[in-house]
C-alpha cells in the first residue's frame, strides 16, 4: 500500500491522502465526522512511516551524491564515493568543511566503508525485526492483531511524513503477560545496533516543563542534570556498556566507520547544521555544528537545531565563536 503521507522532492511539500474516519465498525458520515467548522475526523489512506527518536541506524539506502534517487548501499558507486568522499570528481560542498572535521572523517574511513555501512544497516534492520516478532509471540497476537504504542516528541512528524516517536508493543498492563520491555528505540541502543542521536527538544529529559523555553536546560550543571535524568542516564550507560562489550556498531575489528548522519551530510554535500552540547561538560557552550566530532562518544552529544539556539542563548548559553 502506498504511503498516506509523503514528501515531494520537486515541490518540497509534504502531503497526504485521507478519508472520513471510522464510526464504530463502519465508515462515518459527513455529519458525524465534521466535528465543527474547523475540525474533521479522518483516517489515513495508506501506510504511515515511523522514525524512531533518539537513535540513528546505518542507512540501507540514501540519495547518491549529485542525484535525486535513493541508491542501495550495496551499489558499487557507494564504494567509490565512501573510499574518498572529498575527491574532486564529486560535487562540491555548499560550504567547505573545516580541516579538523575532514581529518576526523578521513581517519575513520577505509576502502570497505560502503560494505561496512551496508553490513551494519542490515544488522540493525534484522535486530528490529527480531524484537517485533518476539513481541508478537509474547503478546499472543497475530501480525493482523498486534498493536504498537507510540509516544511522540516535541515534533510529531518529520519532513518525510514520518511520525517521530518512541515505540513499543502495546501492553496496557505493565506486568502482563510479561514485564513491559524497553521501547524499540532503547532496545536497539542497548544491543549496540544504533547510534544515539539525541536532538533537543524531541529527546528532551526536561520535557515536564510547561513551555519549550522553560525546558531549556540550565547552562550551569549540565553534566549533573544529564546524569540525574533516569531515562537518559540509563540509555547512556547502556550505550557505554555496548561499546565496552564490542557489540554491534562497536565491533572490535569492524566497527561502524561512518555515523549515519555523517553519511547523509557527505552525500548531500552540505555541512552539519545542528549545534551540539557536551553532556559531560559544565561550560554552558553550544559547540558549532561542524565541531560535533570533538565529543568522541555519540551518547554524550545533545544536538540543538538552529531555530532553537536563540532559546538557549536567552537562557544563558554561549555560542562557540567561529574559527
Amino acid at each position: 500500500m502506498a504511503r498516506a503521507i509523503r514528501f515531494n522532492d520537486r515541490t518540497n511539500l509534504t502531503s497526504g491522502i485521507s478519508r472520513l474516519g471510522q464510526r464504530m465498525n463502519r465508515q462515518g458520515t459527513v455529519k458525524e465526522q465534521a466535528h465543527d467548522g474547523d475540525t474533521v475526523i479522518v483516517s489515513a489512506v495508506g501506510d504511515i512511516g515511523v522514525r524512531l527518536l533518539g537513535i540513528d541506524t546505518a542507512e540501507v539506502s540514501f540519495r547518491f551524491p549529485g542525484t535525486t534517487g535513493f541508491v542501495g548501499m550495496e551499489d558499487p558507486r557507494w564504494k567509490s564515493f565512501l573510499a574518498d568522499p572529498f575527491a574532486k570528481k564529486w560535487p562540491e560542498f555548499s560550504t567547505e568543511l573545516p580541516a579538523g572535521l575532514v581529518k576526523s572523517l578521513k581517519g575513520r574511513l577505509r576502502e570497505n566503508a560502503s560494505q561496512n555501512h551496508h553490513r551494519h544497516a542490515r544488522a540493525a534492520e534484522m535486530a528490529l525485526e527480531r524484537e517485533i516478532v518476539s513481541d508478537v509471540k509474547v503478546m499472543q497476537k497475530t501480525i493482523e492483531t498486534f498493536q504498537m504504542f507510540m509516544v511522540f516528541g516535541y515534533e510529531i512528524m518529520d519532513g518525510f511524513g514520518r511520525f517521530l516517536c518512541f515505540i513499543n508493543r502495546n501492553q496496557p498492563d505493565r506486568n502482563k503477560p510479561a514485564p513491559r520491555p524497553l521501547s524499540y528505540n532503547e532496545r536497539l541502543l542497548k544491543l549496540g545496533q544504533a547510534c544515539p542521536y539525541f536532538i533537543w527538544p524531541n529527546v528532551n529529559p526536561w520535557r515536564k516543563q510547561d513551555s519549550v523555553l522553560k525546558a531549556v536546560p540550565d547552562p550551569k550543571g549540565m553534566k549533573r542534570q544529564a546524569l540525574l535524568d533516569r531515562s537518559l542516564g540509563r540509555v547512556r550507560r547502556d550505550v557505554a556498556a555496548a561499546r565496552a562489550a564490542h557489540h554491534g556498531i562497536f565491533h572490535a575489528t569492524d566497527p561502524l566507520q561512518l555515523e549515519p548522519f555523517e553519511l547523509r551530510f557527505l552525500s548531500r554535500r552540505t555541512p552539519p547544521s545542528r549545534w551540539v552540547i557536551d553532556l559531560n561538560a559544565d561550560d554552558g557552550v553550544l559547540l558549532r555544528p561542524e565541531h560535533y566530532y570533538r565529543i568522541p562518544n555519540s551518547e554524550d552529544r545533545l544536538f540543538v537545531s538552529p531555530e532553537h539556539v536563540p532559546l538557549f542563548v536567552e537562557r544563558g548559553w554561549k555560542r562557540e565563536a567561529s574559527a
